[in-house]
């Protein structure tokens, strides 16, 4: 199985469901194996942080929250449950706030926006957690088990022994056609005296009927079921969202009782102790000698002094010293010279040229600018500055190739574009 990412993107905005705040999501494709990754555009938008059981914080009720830089993202398992539901290996979900919008309280919107995108086949395989033997997290009355299976199953008994929510059983195989239809409406619920005192402790402010079945009675409050176990359902949707937090597909059978967020997460972070740990990619620097083996640049438009982390075909980090020699400084702003902007562009796309180039199948092609989009220029760059370029593969075939690149000058984040390459014989 080869892993897939986005074709385009797909946004989103809505209130927390804890928070109440109104957020904005851009859900945009991301390289072969990145996984999923966070950015807090409001805090550090040059910041990406993988969503995995590293970067979670327990501390949170009632959701699964991970740490972005300074700020956390909250509530991202009904995401992360369409993410994995889907099949959807890697993806950058930007956030202009601290809590993934709640929508209709299921992961159902967030399924409908992703594949309105469009979802793309990538080159490398796809990474899978065999289960070889079980492993469990037992706390008495709750308890969560994945046992070896060939495949992907969950099954769920939901026992609130209470009158207002009856006891639910369910147990599905998970492909992306079953998900879709049976997990992903499945919306988020509490009891009535559940509510009210969530409310009383700050939480559930974006909360209401029409977004979260409240039981009373084994009925909800001002609203009809979309499934008779609608709540056994939603959450063997949050077990989805919860469990990639391992970023790998699972094959092995999920069995819980009564788990919630925190067994669920407690259940990754020993699953994540049976995985081997894998060789660290190989990677290299090049000098401007054989940076001009693979591209056809030479001075004086060559902006690529050497390159840093080269990984063929993946990423690399390409540096440029700027100098009060660099011709472009005879006429631009000469009595204030600042590097022009496309420059910072071109030299950028260069280090995706020698990403694209590096493999050995293009070796003596030529790489021609298709597009380029998402270019923001957020501050000069002067002489004497050491520009550091951060340029991956988002999207590669045989004749084309998407690149997503970062400048900075030292921490600070100069310049950001995405470029399309067209791969073409010399």
């Amino acid at each position: 199985m080869k892993q897939r990412t986005l074709k385009t993107q797909a946004s989103l905005s809505g209130a927390g469901l804890h928070t109440g705040q109104k957020v904005s999501v851009c859900v945009r494709p991301a390289a072969e194996n990145a996984g999923i990754l966070f950015c807090r555009v409001d805090l550090a938008p040059e910041l990406r942080v993988k969503a995995s059981i590293e970067s979670v914080r327990s501390d949170e009720m009632r959701q699964t929250a991970i740490a972005v830089g300074t700020g956390r993202v909250r509530t991202i398992e009904h995401l992360m449950a369409a993410f994995h539901g889907l099949g959807i290996d890697n993806a950058l979900v930007e956030i202009d706030g601290d809590e993934v919008p709640g929508m209709d309280g299921s992961a159902l919107e967030f399924t409908q926006a992703l594949l309105a995108a469009g979802l793309e086949e990538q080159s490398a395989e796809r990474k899978f957690l065999e289960v070889k033997e079980p492993v469990y997290v037992d706390h008495g009355d709750q308890s969560i088990v994945i046992l070896p299976a060939d495949s992907f199953t969950v099954s769920y008994m939901l026992s609130y022994r209470d009158a207002n929510l009856l006891d639910q059983y369910l147990t599905l195989p998970i492909i992306p056609e079953i998900f879709e239809r049976e997990l992903a409406p499945a919306r988020t619920f509490c009891l009535k005296k559940e509510a009210e005192l969530l409310l009383a402790q700050g939480f559930g402010k974006g909360a209401n009927p029409s977004n979260t079945l409240i039981f009373e009675n084994n009925k909800p409050l001002q609203n009809t079921l979309r499934f008779e176990n609608e709540a056994c359902r939603h959450k063997m949707a949050d077990i989805l969202g919860d469990l990639f937090l391992c970023g790998r597909f699972i094959r092995g059978h999920v069995i819980a009782s009564r788990s919630g967020h925190a067994l669920n997460v407690e259940l990754v972070r020993k699953l994540m102790m049976t995985i081997p740990a894998e060789p660290k990619p190989i990677s290299k620097t090049l000098n401007v000698e054989e940076i001009q083996k693979i591209i056809p640049h030479r001075y004086p438009f060559l902006f690529v002094d050497r390159i840093e982390n080269f990984e063929p075909g993946l990423r690399a980090t390409g540096i440029k010293q700027v100098t009060m020699n660099d011709y472009f400084f005879q006429g631009h702003f000469p009595g204030h010279p600042v590097m022009p902007g496309v420059l910072i562009v071109e030299a950028m796309a260069q280090v995706g040229g020698v990403i694209m180039l590096g493999e050995p199948e293009n070796r003596g092609k030529i790489a021609y600018f298709m597009s380029v989009d998402a270019v923001k220029w957020r501050s000069p760059v002067l002489p004497g500055d050491t520009l550091r370029m951060e340029v991956e593969v988002l999207k590669k075939r045989s004749k084309f190739g998407q690149c997503a690149g970062k400048a900075y000058v030292g921490e600070k984040l100069v310049c950001e574009a995405d470029v399309k390459f067209a791969v073409v014989d010399a």
